[in-house]
């Protein structure tokens, strides 16, 4: 019997969901109530499918899926069956937001038996997550009696039905709240949350949200050749309106900004993603479904990636979607078209680089977003035109309304909305400081860091685009002490050769100046996944096959990189650094293939750069134990004080579980900080260090002390770190710690901010 049904169902013919689709799209236009309209779409769709159950499940406040219409199961079930997302199958297909279709669901781990729908008898469950706007607001699910093996023909269709009941489910008309809130902010009271900094800085206005979608009325295509006509000049008008802006130079007054942009240009053409909404088109669907079923079905399959990279991606393509979409539609509810007040924080779930820019930026006084990383291009941007974002603000839209008074206080990773008078009144007594420090800072742009017994130290700043270059001059860096190679390979959707790398490091090299770059060599794996690359699914990816491990096995990557910084350097200072070596050989093989590509270089009797200095970053802690070897070879080492920490207190860094458990301002870390200067020192090694350590006050004034006299960090950090060493008395601290390294204190941040108070030092 379950193959003979199984037979019967492979005949499906690719005129089923068309017709499927149009039945339903006549219901959605009936004048019947919403209910109504629920209960002839589940008859419908379960006589389409050759299904005896088709049941539909809606979203309600507080993460509960609710039975709302069935076809099959007992008619008493409906409203009364409920599921937490994440319960049972169905509720997985919520939280994972990505179709099932099990043969036997019954035998399932997360099968979950309600005895009131009589649900027993069926096996066989296809079901697919209901998405609008990024967010699932349901599920559609059919059941069969047999073990029937749903196709994937069959998967699609059930997707494809899921936008047309998105819509019908979004609109509101099931007696649902459209801006429903946990209970615990009401509407009109305060509320804080926390999130993470993208960008720092204070800022206060008005909420906008950025929720930008489209209602696609028209779903079928009669002639799919005209779809695919029609989609081709909208991808040609987007592509035209994205050169405009690359020309626009929005962001003049906050740097370079070319090189994120253009890669955004890139994903805009990329093969993969415009095949997918042509072979869409070719299934029945118009030019606007079939982009807005392409990209749902993009978020639900990566949308559950811990990758930060993929996860970025997504946003941008959620961006360009919406661009198409404005193009096959015209602007509906563009944000260009948007006035919005002179004092503006926006809130949005995720947002691509271009959507920042169709905002009035001079208007932004904050960014927040519920999902974002350090290194996605919108906080790149942001980053560029000085505008606070914070993310990870967890349900912001179920706790807002547009138009709602927000502070955002991306320096502390805090979020105030709907702020008494008492906090508001605090925000700006904070921003005048603010602004007050940031004159005193900019006072010392061209001063030297030399502390008040006549100590200099230098000041360097991290970079990873030319977006960051351009800071170099402007906070009076002394130079760049880390160029993150990486970043570039990361924006880009493939492999950038060995001319175009040139091209960059020559840029890097010329925005410079006189001011000497240290580039560092890939430092890919783990986090940090290249889309060209194939991918390596590693138990512990931090300490696993990444930086030079990865370089020195696919050498022919790191030649061609080499090759790039030696031709850019041409007559001029060449600085290389080799990420986490973790011991000599490692670093000894690296530079043999940096010998063979500068005897390369002479044999095609090319220009060769003024002088080549090879470094090693010291991340791994065993390396601090072959130091008296490395220093006989590297012409310097930088510390790489973030993984350094959390290899040496085998603490994830990543893991908010652990966050603050540990500390590198410790008697630990900083006596094996101190052995690594005292090492370098003996043997007239410079050493310098660069993470997140140097760019903190408190932690440079100890990085000082023992002995560091370079340090490098974000360029928003030079100006508080410089006023600090022009404060410090660095002989008396170089006493004052000697008294604290054995001791077994958890951190030695309390003396530090204490030692600051007696001798004014700013901090």
């Amino acid at each position: 019997m379950a193959d003979s049904h199984q037979t019967s169902t492979r005949g499906v013919s690719m005129s089923v969901p068309r017709r499927l689709l149009a039945r339903v799209r006549d219901v959605m236009a009936s004048p019947e109530n919403a209910q109504e309209r629920l209960d002839r779409i589940v008859r419908i769709i379960a006589a389409d499918m050759v299904a005896e159950v088709c049941s539909i499940y809606v979203r309600r406040p507080g993460d509960v899926l609710e039975l709302f219409a069935t076809q099959g199961l007992k008619p008493s079930a409906v409203h009364n069956t409920r599921l937490q997302v994440g319960e049972g199958i169905v509720g997985d297909i919520a939280d994972k937001a990505r179709p099932f279709a099990l043969s036997d669901a019954q035998d399932h781990p997360n099968f979950a038996y309600r005895p009131e729908t009589g649900e027993e008898i069926y096996h066989s469950l296809m079901g697919v997550p209901v998405l609008h706007g990024g967010r699932v607001n349901g599920v559609v699910a059919v059941q069969n009696r047999t073990q029937r093996h749903y196709m994937d023909e069959e998967v699609e269709t059930l997707q494809t039905v899921a936008m047309v009941l998105a819509e019908l489910i979004a609109n509101g008309d099931l007696g649902l709240k459209s801006d429903s809130r946990d209970g615990t902010s009401p509407a009109g009271k305060p509320i804080r949350l926390d999130g993470i900094s993208l960008s720092p800085g204070l800022g206060i206005g008005v909420a906008v949200l950025h929720a930008p979608s489209f209602t696609v009325d028209n779903l079928i295509a009669e002639n799919p050749d005209t779809e695919q006509v029609r989609l081709e000049q909208a991808i040609s008008e987007m592509h035209g309106a994205l050169d405009e802006m690359l020309g626009a130079d929005t962001l003049a007054e906050g740097g370079e900004h070319t090189d994120v942009l253009e890669t955004y240009r890139l994903i805009a053409e990329d093969a993969g993603w415009l095949k997918r909404i042509e072979e869409a088109i070719e299934t029945g669907l118009s030019a606007e479904a079939a982009v807005q079923k392409v990209q749902n079905d993009i978020r639900a399959r990566m949308s559950q990636m811990t990758d930060p990279y993929l996860r970025e991606r997504v946003h941008d393509l959620d961006d360009l979607a919406m661009r198409l979409m404005t193009h096959l539609m015209g602007p509906n509810g563009e944000a260009a078209n948007i006035d919005i007040p002179e004092e503006t924080i926006l809130v949005a779930r995720s947002m691509g680089p271009a959507q920042l820019l169709d905002y009035d930026h001079h208007r932004l006084k904050g960014l927040v977003l519920e999902e974002g990383s350090t290194t996605s291009h919108v906080a790149i941007i942001a980053r560029a035109l000085e505008i606070p974002v914070l993310t990870e603000a967890h349900n912001i839209f179920a706790r807002i309304d547009g138009g709602d008074l927000m502070i955002v206080d991306a320096d502390h990773g805090r979020l105030f909305a709907r702020p008494p008078q008492d906090v508001q009144q605090a925000f700006r007594d904070s921003v005048k400081i603010r602004e007050q420090q940031a004159a005193t800072y900019a006072a010392l742009r061209d001063q030297k860091a030399i502390s008040k017994d006549g100590i200099e130290i230098g000041l360097h700043v991290n970079a990873g685009l030319m977006i960051d270059m351009g800071n170099v001059h402007s906070v009076g860096a002394d130079g760049v002490g880390l160029f993150r190679t990486e970043i570039a390979f990361m924006v880009r959707s493939k492999l950038p050769g060995v001319d175009e790398q040139t091209r960059l490091y020559s840029d890097v090299l010329d925005e410079a100046g006189e001011k000497p770059v240290i580039f560092r060599t890939l430092d890919i794996g783990s986090d940090k996944v290249l889309p060209y690359l194939e991918a390596v699914n590693e138990d512990n990816p931090s300490m696993g096959w990444r930086a030079i491990r990865l370089s020195l096995d696919r050498p022919a990557l790191l030649r061609q990189q080499l090759r790039a910084m030696i031709r850019a350097a041409a007559g001029r200072d060449l600085n290389v650094m080799f990420p986490m070596v973790a011991e000599c050989s490692e670093f000894e093989e690296a530079r043999e293939l940096l010998q063979m590509e500068l005897e390369r270089e002479r044999g095609r009797q090319g220009k060769m750069p003024r002088s080549v200095n090879a470094g090693a970053m010291l991340e791994v802690p065993s390396l601090a134990y072959q130091l008296p070897a490395l220093c006989k070879r590297a012409d310097f080492v930088s510390v790489g004080s973030n993984d350094l920490g959390q290899f040496l207190f085998a603490s994830d860094r990543g893991n908010p579980r652990l966050s603050g458990r540990y500390d590198m301002l410790s008697p630990i870390g900083i006596k094996f900080l101190k052995n690594i200067v005292d090492e370098c020192d003996r043997a007239g090694v410079p050493v310098s260090l660069c993470g997140e350590m140097a760019g903190n006050p408190v932690d440079a004034m100890a990085l000082i002390g023992i002995g560091f006299r370079k340090i490098s960090m974000a360029s928003s950090n030079i100006g508080p770190v410089k006023a600090m060493v022009l404060s410090l008395p660095v002989k008396e601290l170089e006493l004052f710690l000697d008294g604290l390294l054995d001791l077994g204190d958890h951190s030695l941040r309390g003396h530090m901010q204490e030692f600051a108070g007696q001798h004014g030092v700013s901090i």
